[in-house]
């Protein structure tokens, strides 16, 4: 069985060889982000390797911040953005206190989110902040998974993050059709090499079964293709500025939701 303690050694061998191979490039672009995962990455694994409440509470502070971004590309209000922050870490609660009441409490979080469009009678644009809502749920709930599944969750997390990294290079370098117009840059050379990376990273890690494989290789790219469109559909380059390198902390967790989503089903 994978285990966090497990997992340690990798992810701190991976974080020194990539700063290793920063270094060596002087691109301060890539020195600035080497610098974000050097925080973020024991800050990560230190919530996993807490249990099942460090892993909600992480859940919970990520799924928060996603909603800031998600409702600043969508336009949603105050209030909107709050009661679906509430919605997302209420779902990612009972994950960890409640599981059998998930369902519940996603159908009481829709509930929610419908409410401040609908008693506010706002015939011009309630449908669009219910829209919203609605999707926001769903795509953001999905982190409640990182509560049950654990270290599986971590192990996913690094698969999606090398194949993410090797489909961008090995896009660029070996061409072809593009994937999707949502995504010029992305082409299928690309996610393919990716997929296969991120595969063998599963495969390194232990944690290598059917469903993970197609969680990375169909899940990931799906999941950088819902947030492109989301972002083409704000006229956004990035979901936010305040992550070094990276955007927003929505742009790094893109890939994950929709693989993590993929895993649930096919478990």
């Amino acid at each position: 069985m994978i285990t966090v303690a497990s997992l340690a050694p990798y992810l701190g061998g991976a974080l020194a060889l990539g700063g290793v191979a920063v270094v060596a490039s002087r691109r301060r672009e890539l020195m600035v982000r080497w610098c974000a995962w050097a925080v973020g990455v024991p800050l990560v694994t230190g919530a996993f390797w807490w249990g099942h409440p460090g892993t909600a509470a992480l859940a919970v502070v990520v799924g928060v911040i996603a909603v800031l971004e998600f409702g600043g590309l969508m336009q949603l209000g105050p209030v909107d953005r709050l009661v679906l922050a509430a919605a997302v870490s209420g779902v990612v609660l009972a994950a960890w206190l409640a599981p059998g009441q998930v369902l519940r409490v996603v159908a009481v979080g829709a509930l929610a989110v419908a409410a401040p469009p609908l008693l506010t009678g706002d015939a011009d644009h309630g449908l669009r902040r219910l829209g919203a809502g609605l999707l926001g749920l769903a795509w953001l709930s999905v982190l409640a998974a990182l509560v049950p599944l654990g270290a599986s969750a971590l192990a996913l997390f690094v698969a999606v993050s090398i194949a993410d990294i090797v489909a961008y290079f090995a896009g660029r370098r070996l061409g072809g059709p593009r994937l999707s117009p949502l995504s010029p840059a992305k082409r299928w050379s690309g996610t393919l090499a990716g997929a296969t990376a991120g595969i063998g990273v599963l495969a390194v890690l232990s944690a290598l079964s059917w469903p993970m494989a197609i969680a990375v290789a169909v899940g990931g790219p799906a999941g950088d293709l819902l947030e492109s469109m989301v972002k083409r559909g704000a006229r956004a380059k990035d979901a936010g500025h305040w992550l070094p390198g990276s955007g927003g902390l929505l742009d790094r967790i893109d890939s994950l939701l929709i693989a993590l989503a993929v895993l649930l089903v096919l478990r």
